[in-house]
């Protein structure tokens, strides 16, 4: 299963068309008279206290491309939770996810129509939570954070338009980090595979020396540096944004120019094929070809070796990616459910999303065979389906390794704009294609990034 993702541009739209529509949230408990994001909602959806209300009525649930796959599944969770609660229907779409998905969003957020319960990465949930049309669940249910890993809970924070941090979704499911990689071709290069690498740094030492062993002939990773940021930074505990995420820091720390210095010379050294700087393709074709040494860090890639590459499933290991300064796994980006604070079933959507999102419901979900996920609830990751693991396949082992991650998470991967995120990318391809010195890049990348945040407010 991907991650949804936004381009730079439809996330520019999204942030912008939503502060200049964005009235923020007023009103108090019970009746009409109070507006979220520039809509009349009743006042109960709103502002302090604990939301109240018959869990009655009808309400739209939204996904993202999930109904060909996953229909009887979803189906069977809306058929009981309306057998749980008579008088409450739940009408499920599914939007096709495509490159048009931030626009429709946007208009209908400020069309005051966002469906009730809607699935959605945390871009989007940042710029709505400011523009004030999410609810703010951990006030409108207090117990809502029971059920989830610490981290996971704190990772649905975000803030409103006067900088106050809200829990406006229910973290749902995320995808794990790992090393994989082709066994036969790291002992060629000399690299040990019983000693994992525990920096960032050091794994970037040993994709160099499969550079000098493969002379071309096979690599080690890919290039594009989208993939890396800010993902390396936040294990080397570099940190990208200020506090207030109002401003770009990273170029502040010595250590940035350092890991642009070591991407540029192992581009250089043929570490990675010239051809991916720009790419928006993952290792999985060339892994599964037996042409690169590292494949994707996404636990699923491990299952699309076994099923496309038995051969290189044979040779394939797992093993801990780089806690590097950090110290622990970081919780990476999770998919989130929210509900829209312009909900007019508000209680029947609350109900609901916390039902999609409880510890049976994450567990018979990540049971599936069509997909592989990892849960947010504490109870899922205590399931012997991900604990009880026997034999050594690398499928196996890679469920279970991120699984006990998982558990003892407690960082938040940093939250950039896709813009940010690419002008951030641009100037150090710039750097990596030698057309920057790695000083001037990050100078020039902390620059670009600033412009964008200031733009975005």
């Amino acid at each position: 299963m991907r991650a949804k993702r936004l381009t730079g541009s439809m996330a520019g739209v999204l942030v912008l068309a939503l502060t200049a529509a964005g009235c923020g949230l007023s009103g108090g408990s019970g009746g009409g008279g109070a507006t979220a994001g520039g809509c009349k909602v009743d006042k109960g959806n709103v502002g302090s206290g604990k939301l109240t209300g018959d869990v009655k009525g009808q309400i739209t649930f939204q996904t993202t491309n999930l109904k060909k796959d996953f229909g009887s599944f979803f189906n069977g969770v809306i058929k009981d939770f309306e057998k749980a609660h008579p008088g409450a229907t739940v009408k499920w779409i599914d939007d096709p996810g495509d490159n048009t998905f931030t626009t429709r969003t946007v208009a209908d957020a400020q069309a005051c129509t966002l469906p009730d319960v809607i699935n959605l990465n945390a871009p989007t949930a940042t710029a709505l939570t400011k523009a004030g049309y999410l609810l703010d669940v951990g006030t409108k249910d207090p117990d809502s954070a029971k059920p989830f890993v610490p981290a996971f809970w704190q990772s649905s924070t975000f803030k409103n338009a006067s900088g106050t941090s809200l829990h406006t979704a229910l973290p749902w499911y995320t995808g794990g980090v790992l090393i994989t990689y082709n066994k036969d071709l790291l002992a060629k290069a000399g690299v040990d595979t019983t000693k994992a690498p525990t920096s960032i740094f050091g794994l970037f030492a040993n994709y160099e020396k499969v550079a000098r062993a493969a002379k071309g002939k096979y690599f080690a990773t890919m290039a594009n540096p989208v993939w890396r940021i800010p993902a390396d930074w936040d294990q080397m505990n570099i940190k990208t944004l200020s506090a207030d995420g109002k401003s770009a820091v990273f170029a502040n720390d010595p250590r940035t120019v350092q890991w642009v210095s070591w991407m540029a010379k192992l581009y250089k050294e043929g570490a990675m094929p010239k051809d991916s700087l720009s790419s928006s393709n993952d290792p999985s074709t060339l892994y599964s070809q037996g042409r690169v040494a590292y494949g994707s860090t996404n636990p699923s890639f491990v299952r699309f070796v076994k099923q496309n590459s038995p051969s290189v499933y044979a040779k394939t290991g797992v093993s801990q990616q780089p806690y590097d300064a950090l110290g622990h796994a970081s919780t990476g980006a999770p998919q989130y459910i929210s509900v829209a604070a312009t909900s007019k079933h508000a209680p029947v959507a609350l109900a609901f999303a916390e039902y999609l999102t409880n510890a049976e419901n994450q567990t018979a979900w990540c049971k599936d065979p069509n997909v592989v996920i990892f849960p947010t609830t504490s109870a899922s990751l205590d399931d012997p389906f991900f604990q009880k693991v026997t034999g050594d396949d690398p499928f196996s082992q890679a469920r279970k390794l991120v699984a006990d991650q998982l558990k003892t998470a407690n960082a938040n991967q940093t939250n950039l704009s896709p813009a940010v995120q690419n002008a951030i990318v641009a100037q150090v391809q710039l750097a990596m294609q030698g057309k920057k010195s790695a000083a001037q890049a990050v100078k020039d990348a902390q620059a670009k990034a600033d412009e964008l945040l200031k733009q975005a407010g």
